[in-house]
């Protein structure tokens, strides 16, 4: 407490001026009666600096944002589902006299065409114009066209018919304005449905979850919010439509080998493509992003898609891979190890404490950890592409820390002395390389997911050409192109797509240690299979008190690459390293080992230049979902499916080949 001395006052019997005039003592009157006043009768304050105004602001400028992608459905949709709702508490829908909603939509229409192109988040006015300026140089629909999403792209719709799962059969559980719903209002039921059984990786008992199908199932995510939208906008502007375009949709969630198992999806697809060159009379052209770009090889395995050894050279004019994972991202294995990515982890605290309470990491671990799917973009190659201590490929000159460390710590705290629950525990700092960042993260994950991965998956780096011939039949290869050959199709085009500009992420990490184990998250680092299926490649003694988590406090802006919220920040697309984007197309499969077939690889890099007034950047940006709507990538398409994929040539805006050429490829 400080002390503060207190000025002396005329009631003082000390004070000197305890003999001042009247006017003095008056003038002092006035002044403290005009102070009590002042303090009665406040005056008031701006609405803008109460506190209480900004929660209604926020509900305003939130229903502006929803209503901004509102299409006209969507009230059709609305009072589909305030009647399902009140019947299932047989209520009925009140009738209001005088009060007539026939002209709500027309109204709606009428609204929307007069708000400014730049503020429309769905649409920005240029849906159709690349189609258009092919059209006008005679173009037309010349090679059919595939289209195959990558993950979490398809929407997922509930077919069970158990009592507990019925309220929304046929409802899609993962995609529209329904799965918020169902995941605000049923969140233990959209888990339970969602979650993959963990030994075989297909459904949970008395779940049952598909693809949805057709053009809708991945043209947008939510209502506003497109995918494959403007693609397929343009390609039908060039006389595109169902009989010669065909969306690929399929179940991201499972393994590719129970894509096929309980699905079917390689021999569907191989069928659809056959059934164009059949109608046709051309070869088909595959645009596949992200994920989607690693199926190759199952369609044209005898023993799965059944295609066979020259299907891909009598089927397939061009594939468009479009920010292809070819080999990985650094965020699959986090989510893996903590239930956590860049997504996660850098947001603001409010919005960190609602995450948490309401969807735990513990609990996005264990979903995450069901999905097989995902994890084909574990980081593949090793230190071989992805660097070491001493230095990675795609390292700046005079950077303050290295890629080539993908998981980084803070020392933690050392254990509380004297506590025996810390007997044993060894405290490790030691930074990961892609190597043993791969390693130390199964260790940490349970059996049946190390099971999962053993028999799905494989992450090396194969030189040897005859074994490399050998994989052709080893389908846990078949998504790593480091370990399998391109098909024996010397007549297909590749052409690599792909956005720069916008960083891309790798991850620094921080342990921590605690009393309990948490079993919500399913730490079971031990090998417990009575058949000892565990995955051979780790060693099993880490203490079950041991958990890790993305140290999201870290952030340095001051080194180089900077770390911001324990991510260290690189080149890529925002989601996909630059390495596992472009690193394939200009040097690994310019190599016979890779590419036996020497089937031409063409790379474009386009440049990211989002416009800030645009919500999705606008018809310059590159970022890893918006740029499916980006002119450059659609001018691609249209080029390579209208029959002049010639005019297309190498561009690159990235240092890609230089460090392409700094890898351990031979």
């Amino acid at each position: 407490m400080v002390l503060v001395k207190r000025a002396k006052t005329w009631a003082d019997p000390d004070y000197e001026g305890k003999n001042a005039p009247a006017e003095i003592l008056k003038e002092t009157a006035s002044t403290l009666k005009a102070e009590v006043e002042k303090l009665k009768n406040p005056k008031p304050r701006s609405i803008f600096s109460m506190r209480r105004v900004l929660f209604p602001l926020g509900i305003f400028l939130g229903a502006l944002i929803a209503f901004s992608l509102i299409e006209p459905r969507d009230l059709q949709d609305l009072h589909a589902h305030l009647s399902l709702l009140l019947a299932e508490y047989e209520l009925a829908m009140p009738e209001i006299p005088g009060l007539d909603f026939s002209r709500v939509e027309a109204e709606w229409q009428r609204l929307r065409s007069n708000i400014p192109e730049v503020w429309k988040f769905s649409n920005d006015g240029r849906e159709f114009q690349v189609g258009e300026a092919m059209a006008a140089r005679g173009l037309s629909a010349h090679h059919p066209v595939v289209l195959i999403p990558g993950i979490i792209s398809t929407g997922l719709e509930s077919w069970s018919t158990e009592p507990v799962y019925r309220p929304f059969f046929r409802q899609k559980l993962w995609g529209g304005f329904n799965m918020i719903s169902q995941v605000t209002f049923n969140r233990d039921k959209w888990i339970a449905a969602m979650m993959l059984d963990p030994d075989t990786g297909l459904d949970p008992p008395n779940a049952k979850v598909r693809a949805a199908e057709g053009i809708d199932a991945a043209s947008s995510f939510v209502q506003g919010y497109w995918i494959w939208a403007k693609i397929i906008e343009n390609l039908a502007v060039v006389n595109y439509d169902t009989n010669n375009l065909h969306l690929a949709p399929y179940d991201w969630r499972l393994s590719y080998y129970n894509l096929e198992e309980r699905d079917g999806y390689f021999s569907r697809l191989r069928a659809t493509i056959e059934g164009f060159k059949h109608r046709q009379g051309r070869k088909v052209v595959l645009v596949a992003h992200s994920m989607g770009a690693l199926v190759l090889k199952w369609v044209e395995s005898p023993n799965h898609g059944g295609g066979g050894p020259d299907w891909v050279e009598n089927h397939i004019e061009a594939y468009i891979s479009v920010g292809g994972t070819h080999l990985g991202v650094a965020k699959a294995m986090t989510a893996f190890l903590s239930g956590e990515m860049r997504d996660t982890v850098q947001i603001n605290a409010a919005g960190s404490y609602v995450l948490e309470r309401f969807f735990s990491r513990a609990e996005r671990q264990k979903l995450f950890r069901s999905w097989a799917g995902s994890a084909s973009m574990w980081v593949k190659g090793g230190d071989s592409i992805w660097g070491t201590p001493e230095g990675a490929p795609d390292d700046a000159p005079g950077a303050n820390h290295t890629h080539g460390e993908l998981i980084a710590f803070r020392p933690p705290p050392p254990p509380p002395p004297g506590s025996s629950t810390y007997a044993g525990v060894e405290v490790t700092t030691q930074n990961m390389t892609a190597d043993t960042a791969g390693a130390w993260i199964l260790q940490h994950t349970p059996s049946s997911f190390q099971k999962m991965i053993a028999t799905n998956f494989s992450f090396g780096m194969e030189r040897d050409e005859g074994k490399l011939k050998a994989n052709n039949e080893d389908h846990t290869k078949w998504a790593n192109p480091l370990e399998v050959q391109l098909p024996q199709a010397p007549s297909m085009k590749v052409y690599c797509v792909y956005g720069h500009g916008k960083r891309s992420y790798w991850y620094a990490h921080s342990d921590e240690y605690e009393e309990t184990t948490d079993r919500v998250s399913g730490i079971d680092p031990q090998c417990v299979d009575p058949d000892g299926a565990c995955a051979s490649r780790t060693t099993f003694d880490t203490p079950l008190l041991r958990k890790s988590w993305i140290d999201a406090e870290y952030t340095d802006e001051s080194v180089y690459p900077i770390v911001r919220n324990g991510v260290k920040m690189g080149e890529g697309d925002g989601t996909v390293s630059l390495v596992s984007l472009g690193a394939m197309c200009v040097e690994g499969w310019a190599r016979k080992r890779w590419n036996p077939a020497g089937i031409k690889v063409t790379t474009v890099e386009l440049p990211h230049r989002p416009v800030a007034t645009m919500p999705r950047g606008g018809a310059n940006t590159s970022e890893h979902i918006d740029i499916l709507g980006s002119t450059g990538l659609n001018e691609l398409v249209l080029k390579v499916a209208t029959g002049v994929g010639h005019e297309i040539t190498d561009s690159f805006v990235s240092n890609i080949r230089e460090y392409a050429r700094k890898m351990r490829w031979d």
